[in-house]
């Protein structure tokens, strides 16, 4: 059976790693040339961009008798390409272009919420000007968040006190996104703790993940410019130690009902990965965003814990007939190798040294680099590798997580190193507490 894998960063290696393990023959279009997804594909098709590509890809996929897709990233998502596919009679892992705007339009999830009495949202005003913004921000007594209506690659958010320094810093980045060309959303801002949770939906069934924290901040201590994400942990009990277990439940719900609603609003079931980026605060569970694929780097946490055939998870969720899912009873914690200055200065074309030592702690998944052709691995701008682990507690897991670090080296890289560590899982329960 052939699956096509479509992405080229750690999740999409991860997704291919996983159905590779299930015995299937795994193709892949890719944009960047992957190492760890070129050694998987029996084949693979690189382009340059998704968006100029849509038929060269159909065409590819037609001809190699491919059987599932899976969609790793949102922008193929966004352009239709699960409507594409299925229009040729391909099963899709991924929601229509339809229902992916529970992630390309922030406007689009709310007032799905507020329509289906869904009451997990902050207080919110959706804009497509600035008339309007300074008096809610006021009413919000200055503590708010902006967000871009559209995909910005997870870096259209801003927040009030962090990015956003005085009302007149918040007026002119809310005229950068209508000169962008989108409307954009001022939001209440929620104290508490933000957690993922991302279930397996076939149209109608919804089967959960367990829930992970993942670290925006890119550097120690929850400080520095907020990235794609530098690291995140899962429990052994498939929770969090801030989270109490009617939270962690209320976020079950919330992503079911969520499921329910699109189905009867527009009569198509949503078939894919729904990520629920939520927050626990003193008021309960609110909803800080939805996303319409696996979260990067909380899929190598998830998969890595998947205990049941990838391949048949995939291929029953796109025919509407989901499998039951089972993960195993470990933690697990990933840390993202990248090059210094992500966030906002990232240096390029560091070369990236790994032995094969680490493979004694840790899974190793390539993110965004390149191999040459003297088998040299370099970085670009972004991400470069997930190093993971398992163990019978986070800190264990953290260990070996860290052990395997010890292995990748080369020039101009960086670690967030205090992910999962004791004394930050600490500060996180007190926040709750005190918050609670």
């Amino acid at each position: 059976m052939n699956f096509l894998v479509i992405g080229s960063g750690a999740r999409e290696h991860i997704i291919a790693q996983k159905l590779f393990e299930a015995g299937v023959d795994v193709f892949s279009v890719i944009t960047n040339r992957n190492p760890g997804l070129i050694s998987l594909s029996k084949e693979f098709l690189f382009v340059n961009t998704y968006k100029d590509n849509i038929q060269r890809i159909i065409d590819f996929s037609l001809s190699r008798d491919i059987a599932c897709v899976v969609i790793g990233p949102e922008d193929p998502l966004a352009l239709g390409f699960s409507d594409s596919f299925l229009s040729k009679g391909i099963p899709v892992v991924g929601p229509t272009r339809l229902l992916a705007q529970v992630e390309t339009s922030k406007g689009f999830t709310r007032d799905l919420l507020s329509r289906n009495e869904i009451h997990v949202s902050p207080r919110y005003e959706r804009f497509n000007s600035i008339k309007g913004v300074e008096d809610f921000i006021n009413d919000l007594s200055e503590e708010y968040v902006i967000k871009y209506d559209g995909l910005m690659g997870g870096k259209g958010v801003k927040v009030s006190g962090e990015h956003l320094l005085s009302m007149q810093e918040a007026i002119t980045y809310c005229s950068q996104l209508i000169e962008l060309g989108g409307s954009f959303i001022v939001e209440e801002k929620l104290l508490g703790e933000e957690f993922s949770l991302m279930s397996f939906c076939d149209g109608n069934t919804v089967k959960h993940m367990p829930a992970v924290q993942d670290h925006k901040r890119a550097y120690d201590g929850d400080i520095g410019p907020n990235t794609g994400g530098m690291g995140c942990y899962t429990d052994l009990d498939h929770s969090l130690p801030f989270l109490k277990g009617s939270e962690l439940s209320e976020a079950r719900e919330i992503n079911e009902r969520v499921s329910t609603a699109l189905k009867k609003e527009y009569n198509e079931g949503y078939k894919g990965i729904l990520y629920g980026g939520f927050m626990a605060t003193r008021e309960g569970i609110k909803l800080i965003e939805y996303n319409a694929r696996f979260g990067d780097p909380e899929a190598m946490n998830l998969l890595t814990l998947l205990d049941t055939d990838f391949a048949s998870v995939c291929m029953s969720m796109a025919n509407g007939n989901l499998v039951d899912v089972k993960f195993k009873s470990e933690a697990s914690v990933c840390k993202y190798v990248v090059p210094k200055g992500y966030g906002s200065n990232p240096a390029n074309d560091a070369t990236l040294i790994v032995d094969d030592s680490y493979k004694e702690y840790s899974d190793l998944y390539y993110a965004a680099v390149n191999v040459n052709d003297s088998g040299y691995i370099t970085t670009t701008s972004s991400r470069a590798a997930a190093i993971v682990s398992t163990g019978a507690d986070i800190k264990t897991a953290e260990s070996s997580c860290e052990a395997g670090l010890s292995h990748i080296s080369g020039n101009n890289i960086f670690v967030r190193h205090d992910i999962a560590k004791p004394h930050l899982i600490e500060k996180r329960i007190q926040n709750m507490e005190s918050i609670r």
